[in-house]
C-alpha cells in the first residue's frame, strides 16, 4: 500500500465529499468526485453529475483550464478507459498534463478494472491508490453490488412502534412514525435506483412509490417503482400506474399482463411458486437493468421473505415511542424460523433521532 500524506487524506476527503452531491443525479452511474491540486492549492474541483454527461474528471479539469499542467488529480473512483456516452478520462488526464493521480478505489467493472492506472502509468503519469478506499466503497456499494455480486445492494426499511408493531390487525398504520422521519425516507428514496413492494402493500395502502420532496433535485427523474405480484391482483386504477416514472410489474402469472399493460405498466414474467415470484431472479434482472440499489417498502410477508432468504443488505428501522399493544402486525413473518437458534445478530451501524423517533441502521453480524 502506497504512503499518503496528511494533505493527501484531506484532498481525497474533499473529493469524496463532492462525488456525494451526485448521489441523487448520476445513476445509474457512481458518483465520482474529483480534485486537482497545483502545489499546495486546490486548482480545480468536479463531480459526475448526470448520467450520459462529463465525468467528474473532465469537469475538474474543465475548471482548472491551464493549472491542470503538472498538477496532482485526486479521484474517488479509477478514471475510465473506455469509450461509453463519454470518452475516456484517462485520456483527458494524460492530455491535460496531469502528473499524478492518486484514486481510492479501482473500479470492478471489467470495461476498467486496472486498465485506467496502467494507461495513465504508461504514459508516464505517476498513479497511486487505496487512499481512502474503504470510505469510497461504502458510498459506492450499490455500484460494486451490482458489478461483483451482480444483484443490487438491497436496503429493507420498515417504520415500527417501540414495541415492534407496524400496524393494528385490521391494516390501520398510518402514521405511526413523524413528519420528519417521512421526510428522511424521501431521502431514501431518492438515492435508490428502485423502490419495491408487495401486492399486499399496493392492496391494503395503494403508495406512489415516488419521491415527493421538491427540495431534493433528481433532474426530472424518478426511481423505478418495482411491485412483486405473482399473480397480477394489481388494480388497473392504482395510483403508481398515472405517475411519472416507470411501474416494473414481477409475476409468474402472466394471464393479465396486457390489461395491466394497456393501464401503464411493464410486466415481466420470473419463475415463482404460489404467491411468491422468485426473489432471486427479480434481483437478477434488476441488475441487469443497472439497477445499483433498491429500497424495500413492504410489509411482514416481504419483509420476512427477504430476510429468510438472505437477500437483505441493510435494515432501516424508523421507531417511534409508542406501544400498540397485541392486537398488531409484527415486522416479519418468517414462519421458517421456529427455534431461538434461527435468530439473526445485527450489527447497528448508526443510531440517530429524526424528529421524535429513532433511525437505526443496522447490517447482519455475518455478513460482509
Amino acid at each position: 500500500m502506497p504512503e499518503f500524506s496528511a494533505a493527501d487524506h484531506a484532498f481525497m476527503a474533499r473529493a469524496l465529499q463532492l462525488a456525494a452531491r451526485g448521489r441523487y443525479t448520476a445513476h445509474p452511474n457512481p458518483t465520482v468526485g474529483c480534485v486537482l491540486v497545483h502545489g499546495d492549492a486546490v486548482v480545480g474541483e468536479g463531480w459526475h453529475q448526470l448520467a450520459g454527461e462529463a465525468h467528474a474528471e473532465i469537469n475538474a479539469l474543465a475548471v482548472a483550464g491551464e493549472n491542470s499542467r503538472g498538477a496532482r488529480a485526486y479521484v474517488t473512483l479509477e478514471p475510465c478507459a473506455h469509450h461509453g456516452k463519454t470518452p475516456p478520462c484517462t485520456t483527458a488526464l494524460i492530455d491535460a498534463g496531469i502528473a499524478e493521480v492518486i484514486v481510492a478505489l479501482e473500479d470492478p467493472n471489467p470495461r476498467v478494472n486496472g486498465r485506467g492506472l496502467q494507461q495513465l502509468a504508461d504514459a508516464g503519469v505517476r498513479v497511486r491508490s487505496g487512499l481512502l478506499q474503504d470510505a469510497v466503497a461504502r458510498q459506492l456499494e450499490g455500484f460494486v453490488s451490482r458489478i461483483v455480486r451482480g444483484r443490487p445492494f438491497v436496503r429493507l426499511k420498515l417504520a415500527a412502534s417501540l414495541d415492534g408493531c407496524i400496524a393494528m390487525k385490521n391494516g390501520e398504520s398510518q402514521w405511526i412514525t413523524g413528519t420528519d422521519a417521512r421526510a428522511d425516507v424521501q431521502r431514501l428514496r431518492a438515492g435508490s435506483g428502485a423502490i419495491m413492494t408487495g401486492i399486499g402493500t399496493v392492496l391494503a395502502d395503494d403508495p406512489s412509490l415516488t419521491v415527493r420532496d421538491a427540495s431534493i433535485d433528481m433532474r426530472g427523474r424518478q426511481p423505478l417503482r418495482v411491485v412483486l405480484d405473482s399473480r397480477l391482483r394489481m388494480p388497473l386504477s392504482a395510483e403508481m400506474l398515472a405517475l411519472p416514472g416507470t411501474t416494473l410489474v414481477y409475476c409468474h402469472d402472466d394471464a393479465k399482463r396486457n390489461l395491466l399493460v394497456d393501464a401503464g405498466a411493464e410486466v415481466t414474467r420470473v419463475a415463482g411458486d404460489g404467491d411468491a415470484v422468485d426473489l432471486a431472479a427479480v434481483f437478477d434482472d434488476l441488475a441487469s437493468r443497472d439497477i445499483n440499489a433498491v429500497l424495500v417498502e413492504a410489509g411482514p410477508a416481504l419483509a420476512g421473505s427477504l430476510v429468510e432468504q438472505d437477500l437483505v443488505d441493510e435494515l432501516v428501522i424508523y421507531q417511534a415511542p409508542q406501544i400498540m399493544g397485541s392486537e398488531t402486525m409484527r415486522l416479519f413473518r418468517t414462519p421458517t424460523w421456529t427455534s431461538l437458534a434461527d435468530r439473526r445478530n445485527l450489527q447497528i451501524m448508526d443510531m440517530r433521532r429524526v424528529g421524535d423517533d429513532m433511525r437505526i441502521t443496522a447490517r447482519w453480524q455475518d455478513k460482509d
